[in-house]
């Protein structure tokens, strides 16, 4: 199995039980009615993005069997901010496998959830290709891209953010779902 398209998506639930936060969550992101699979962090060099909802639509029927790279995390406690991301880095060129991070917490803003996700899937596959890498010397702001050596490497995240309620639970996911085999 080898998937050939994903999309990404994200969700805020609140609910007095934590489990029941999750599941609004995921309803939010338009997942809730499959059973998810949690995979690891390779991206197929030949896999393509699609619209949320494109991609849902190729899951098939309730009850289908998703693979997912999934990031998550709760709070009761009001006004506490959380978050979850995932970052994905894919080469220009696309002769390699991509990687996909995930990274969830208390107290951190979108953007540096943002940055850290996605210097996180930078360095993981900049490891894997064995270059060398400074992260902060190898962003280019102005190009929006990462360079390493003489490979380029595109970035991308997707993260949520909520502030807790009193009396309830707040739930944050992410998510890069696997849609297409």
């Amino acid at each position: 199995m080898l998937p050939t398209k994903a999309f990404l998506t994200r969700g805020v639930g609140r609910h007095k039980n934590k489990l029941e936060s999750f599941e609004a969550a995921l309803r939010a992101a338009g997942i809730a009615p499959y059973n998810l699979v949690r995979v690891s962090s390779i991206f197929p060099k030949d896999a393509l993005f699609v619209s949320r909802d494109a991609g849902i639509v190729m899951l098939g029927e309730p009850g289908s069997i998703v693979y997912c790279v999934m990031a998550e995390e709760y709070t009761n406690e009001n006004n506490r901010l959380v978050g979850a991301g995932n970052g994905i880095a894919l080469p220009k060129e696309r002769n390699h496998f991509g990687y996909i991070s995930e990274y969830h917490c208390h107290g951190w803003n979108r953007r540096a959830i943002e940055d850290h996700v996605e210097d996180m899937a930078v360095e993981m596959l900049a490891t894997a290709q064995g270059l060398e890498l400074d992260i902060d010397r190898a962003w280019n702001e102005r190009r929006q891209h990462y360079k390493l050596e003489d490979e380029v490497i595109k970035a991308r995240s997707i993260v949520q953010t909520a502030r807790g309620k009193e009396g309830l639970y707040t739930a944050v996911v992410s998510a890069v779902v696997f849609c297409a085999y």
